[in-house]
């Protein structure tokens, strides 16, 4: 017999290099020693093409977790006749929605209503709203299938009901309360409607005849929604039920919500979806949100069974910064790398950066931002530059080029949290050709506002919120609802 010969040494390193290159390989994206290559094909917009439904969206129940599926609202705006112009309408609205969160804790703060405060409102936009809130899902209200937007800066959970004195758009019939058995009328002496002020930054209204429970919900650039609480049976999925949720009943609504029928709120206040299944699910959640905005589908998990995630890295959990005057998620940003270097600024380690799954952009203090931006740059050259697009001021033109490399961006919080920004979520396109994309990051106005994760930073990656726990967890995983 011959005794078979070891492979050569050059072999050896050849089969090593090929597993290594196998292992960092997946979805377009190679890595390279802090940095990671992406694939122009990954960003592919098909003009004119048709949208899935609105009520495309499922729900399964495993481990004692409800997972329902989670799009982007664009997969409920139906045909899109110009990609061009709805990516960079998404960034216009993405700062009114930024410029509504300031003022809405500006005026939490201050104990005003925020219809009473003195900021100039932004004007509203025919076409733009405030609120961009960008991922949907689909439940059942009272027995009726309906998609909602879900947001993790909102609390008060409402949808639009007939008779509507002013209703948007929506694709599904319109709720009629009068029809469905389980609906009740909240009244104006209820605990419920002593807790929409914290909810909504605005005090409950009574009515007459019945004293019923009136609400108002103003945001930034004057849409708003109006009407009266009231609870309804919530059917999350399989073998989840919610009796007597309290939500919004909507007869008077202005804005534009992709063809939605309301909204779904993830915030901290007691009047919350997460806060009313508390019982159920013990004060957790955790979504994945897709890296694309039509037909990829990410995930909603209503409860804390990890076992249900498919994440590919540790998960590193941080502290949620409590902040009892305000209903939102906040955590210390500690430090941020580009590549391998940690970049320096004063403004790290203070306390109260959001993170939020309504805001596409991620902002930071001026600082924080210049010195990411002068080390990314740094770290990013040799490409030709472009035009900077409103907030986003590091542009380049990557028409001609099938594929960059890109220095890794990776977020430290406290407890040694870490947030591996997917490569995905680094460069925001303006234009569809690639001849002006921009680095999705942006600066705040001053160094004492609020910096906000925003979703765009958040794709491709598991986000658990353990609001009992008060804790922020973090992991990568590639986002499907399989």
């Amino acid at each position: 017999m011959v005794q078979a010969k070891p492979p050569f040494p050059s072999k050896l390193l050849l089969l090593s290099l090929l597993v290594s290159i196998l292992a960092i390989f997946d979805n377009g994206v190679q890595c390279f020693q802090g940095k990671k290559v992406l694939s122009m094909h990954k960003f592919q917009w098909k003009q004119g093409s048709n949208s899935s439904t609105c009520l495309s969206q499922e729900t399964r129940w495993e481990n004692g977790a409800t997972i329902l599926e989670m799009k982007h609202k664009d997969s409920c705006s139906g045909k899109i006749l110009d990609w061009n112009k709805k990516l960079q309408k998404h960034l216009i609205m993405d700062d009114f929605q930024l410029r509504s969160l300031q003022s809405r804790m500006k005026s939490i703060l201050s104990g005003r209503n925020i219809d009473d405060s003195v900021d100039t409102p932004i004007p509203l936009t025919s076409g733009i709203r405030l609120q961009t809130l960008n991922y949907i899902v689909t439940v059942e209200l009272g027995g009726r299938k309906m998609t909602v937007i879900v947001d993790t800066g909102s609390d008060l959970s409402w949808v639009q009901c007939q008779p509507c004195k002013r209703c948007y758009n929506q694709q599904d019939p319109v709720f009629n309360p009068s029809t469905s058995p389980s609906y009740r009328t909240v009244l104006c002496s209820s605990p419920s409607c002593q807790s929409l002020q914290s909810a909504t930054g605005n005090l409950g209204v009574c009515g007459s005849n019945p004293p019923t429970c009136n609400y108002v919900v103003n945001y930034g650039d004057g849409s708003y929604t109006r009407g009266e609480l009231g609870t309804e049976l919530l059917d999350l999925g399989n073998r989840t039920a919610v009796n007597n949720f309290i939500f919004g009943c909507g007869r008077n609504n202005q804005g534009l919500f992709g063809g939605a029928s309301g909204l779904v709120g993830l915030g901290r206040s007691s009047l919350s979806l997460i806060s009313q299944t508390s019982a159920m699910f013990g004060g957790v959640f955790s979504y994945c949100l897709p890296i694309t905005e039509t037909e990829a589908s990410g995930s909603l998990v209503m409860g804390g069974n990890s076992s249900v995630y498919k994440n590919t890295t540790p998960i590193s959990y941080t502290r949620m910064i409590p902040n009892p005057q305000l209903p939102f998620y906040f955590l210390n940003l500690t430090g941020i790398t580009v590549g391998s270097v940690a970049v320096q600024a004063p403004s790290f380690g203070k306390d109260g950066m959001m993170i939020d799954s309504g805001t596409v952009i991620t902002r930071l203090p001026p600082s924080i931002y210049q010195a990411l931006k002068d080390e990314f740059v740094k770290q990013f050259s040799g490409f030709p530059s472009a035009p900077a697009f409103m907030i986003l001021d590091t542009c380049f033109n990557f028409s001609g080029y099938q594929e960059v490399e890109i220095p890794n961006i990776k977020m430290h919080f406290e407890g040694n949290a870490e947030l591996n920004v997917d490569v995905t979520g680094v460069f925001y396109f303006v234009k569809t050709d690639a001849s002006q994309v921009c680095l999705a990051i942006a600066s705040l106005s001053y160094e004492n506002e609020v910096g906000i994760i925003g979703n765009y930073q958040q794709k491709n990656q598991r986000v658990i919120y353990d609001t009992k726990g008060s804790m922020l967890g973090f992991a990568a995983e590639a986002c499907t609802f399989d």
